[in-house]
Order: structure tokens, then sequence, then C-alpha cells
């Protein structure tokens, strides 16, 4: 008989769903000498959101492959509730946002055998993430007040951890059903600035700290050759 065909380039799309976490929201606001203290009724999180992913990769024998991933991870709204004491009053502010990512990555993979057309797999990725916040807002509940901050666009060096199984569907059709935690990295806001102008200060914006997620992926992988 002939001998096994090793290697072969393929395609590759995914749809999937984040679930996002991140350390915490800093601001040089949390500064300012007036305030004696503060703290968070709520730190935040972010709801799921839809990804939509593609690539191209290259199978070099049965057991290693890798491939090059762009993906787009749709908007994901965002809440907190601080307190802030001053001199005067203590407050809240409730914050909105939404964030969302455009990742790179380059993915290797190693399959851990085949039982019956379905094939285990483990990977590693390391890349770019464009973390993008917009729609930022402050509604301060107790006085009234508020602010916004422009969005901003912030590039971070991103890594992921894969895991999943291969279903063969054709000699050349395998779906994917994948697992990964991506590490994002920080994403911040543009300068924020109060409703009320009289009131505004000099600051940086919020930060967003440590941005990760555990994604869930369906996708399909085929094969060129």
């Amino acid at each position: 008989p002939p001998p096994p065909v090793y290697g072969g380039w393929y395609i590759r799309g995914h749809i999937g769903m984040s679930n996002q976490r991140f350390k915490g929201l800093d601001s040089s606001l949390y500064d300012n000498p007036a305030i004696i203290e503060y703290g968070w009724h709520d730190r935040g999180g972010f709801d799921s959101a839809p990804i939509y992913g593609g690539g191209v990769g290259y199978k070099f024998n049965d057991y290693l492959r890798g491939d090059l991933t762009v993906e787009w991870r749709g908007k994901s709204d965002f809440d907190a509730l601080d307190w802030v004491t001053t001199q005067l009053s203590t407050t809240t502010n409730d914050f909105r946002a939404k964030k969302s990512e455009l990742l790179l990555l380059a993915n290797a993979y190693a399959d851990v055998g085949n039982f019956q057309g379905v094939t285990p797999y483990v990977g590693v990725g390391i890349g770019a993430s464009r973390n993008t916040i917009s729609s930022f807002r402050d509604i301060n509940i107790i006085n009234g007040g508020g602010g916004y901050a422009g969005t901003a666009h912030k590039w971070n060096l991103a890594w992921a951890l894969h895991a999943g199984l291969g279903i063969e569907v054709t000699d050349r059709t395998t779906i994917d059903l994948g697992y990964s935690f991506v590490s994002l990295g920080d994403a911040r806001t543009g300068q924020f600035f109060n409703d009320d102008p009289l009131f505004d200060i000099p600051n940086d914006g919020f930060q967003f700290n440590d941005i990760y997620s555990h994604d869930l992926k369906l996708g399909v992988r085929y094969s060129l050759n």
C-alpha cells in the first residue's frame, strides 16, 4: 500500500461566546486629595459577547499542527458601582461601558490520538489584542450628576491555552468543539469629562486591568490537500 501522507494546509472558521473577567478598574481620579476614601459596591463585570474568527493552518503530521487566526470579539456590556467619601458627602458612581477586541494569535496544537474519528487536542497561542472601550458613562445616582469618556484603543500582548475535540465528518472536513482561556491584557478609556465642565479635573481616564476570558467555540477545519 502507498505510504501515509502527512502534512497539509487547512483553513478554519469558528463562532463562539466569551465569558470575561478582569482584575479591577483604576483611575487617577481616585487620587483627588478631596477624596477621603473609596470602595466598591460592585467591582464590575462583563456580559457574554459573540466571537467570530477564522484562519489558515498547516498540519505537520498526525500529532502536530499550527495556525494563524484572526478573531473579532463583539461588544460586551460592562457595569460597576463604587462609593466615594469626601469631606462633604458620600456618593456613588454607576459606571457603564462596552468592550470589544480584535485578537491575532499564532497557535500550536498537539492532537492526542484518533478515537474512531474523534481527536482530542491541546494547544497554546501567542499574539496581540487590540482592546476597545466605548460608550463609557458614569451616573452619580445620589447627587444627580454624571460624566463620560471617549472611545479608546489599546494594543496588548495576548496569549491563550486551548483544548477541544476534532470530529471528522469527511476526509477533508473536521468539526472543532473548543475551549480557550485567553489573556487579553489591559484596556482603557479616553479622558473622563464631567457633565458639568466646572467639575472637570485633569485625568487619564479609567483603566481595566488584566482582562481574561473563558471562551467556548464551535468551528470547522477544511483540509486543502
